[in-house]
């Protein structure tokens, strides 16, 4: 963690990379893309990586539109996770940072054109990334192939110029702290569950899966609303 602060404290994108490599799993343009928003949202809002204090209070938040690669970029550079309640996710499919500052609910919003960036793809490029990715049929020297084009144009990508992005100040209206609530043991499964997730079927406190509630998970598409799906 105090490592990675300095690190983005100096600005010095291709080792905040390598972090975001080993959070992520491979190096990728939008990863990039993401390290690039975010340093870029913090300079203009005058704010750095969140630290201890700064996480657990929710200093800042970090809103994102689209659950992509995008999105590890912002959660490694920004310190805002979805575990430390700091990282927001709006289901608008857009490749768009929000950063907040929740003492003043002033923030930067930070937009990125992917038809705009693809000028920095070399020829060839989508049409590989659709075999490989998108149809699951690249060989084995395909994927290769683009996983050393998708470095390099990561690389290019950490050092974007600001006018490649729309960048607004915007202000968000105020969003509640995470709240600490009890836990209640779901009369049928035996699990703990979160009192705000519990639902009262005759009187007794069930799960929403036992009570056989719908309820909503995020997967590759976005949030969807599932009923009996393990593991959400």
């Amino acid at each position: 963690m105090l490592a990675l602060n300095r690190l983005v404290e100096e600005k010095d994108t291709e080792k905040i990379l390598e972090y975001a490599r080993e959070f992520h799993g491979h190096i990728c343009p939008y990863l990039a893309l993401g390290i690039r928003a975010s340093l870029i949202a913090m300079e203009e809002l005058g704010v750095g990586r969140l630290d201890y204090s700064g996480s657990v209070d929710e200093s800042i938040l970090a809103i994102v539109e689209v659950n992509s690669c995008f999105t590890d970029g912002v959660q490694v550079a920004t310190g805002c996770t979805l575990g430390n309640n700091s990282l927001i996710y709006i289901d608008l499919g857009k490749t768009a940072l929000t950063l907040v500052k929740r003492s003043t609910w002033e923030g930067v919003r930070v937009y990125a054109d992917a038809e705009k960036l693809r000028k920095y793809y070399p020829p060839g490029t989508t049409e590989l990334f659709n075999k490989v990715v998108k149809e699951r049929k690249g060989t084995p020297e395909e994927r290769r192939r683009l996983w050393e084009l998708w470095e390099s144009i990561a690389k290019t990508m950490l050092y974007l110029p600001k006018e490649e992005f729309k960048i607004e100040r915007v202000k968000v209206p105020p969003i509640e702290q995470a709240p600490i609530v009890e836990s209640v043991r779901c009369s049928r499964c035996g699990e703990l569950v979160m009192s705000t997730r519990i639902v009262y079927i005759n009187e007794e406190p069930l799960c929403m899966r036992c009570a056989h509630e719908k309820y909503h998970a995020i997967i590759g598409r976005g949030i969807v609303e599932v009923n009996g799906f393990r593991g959400c």
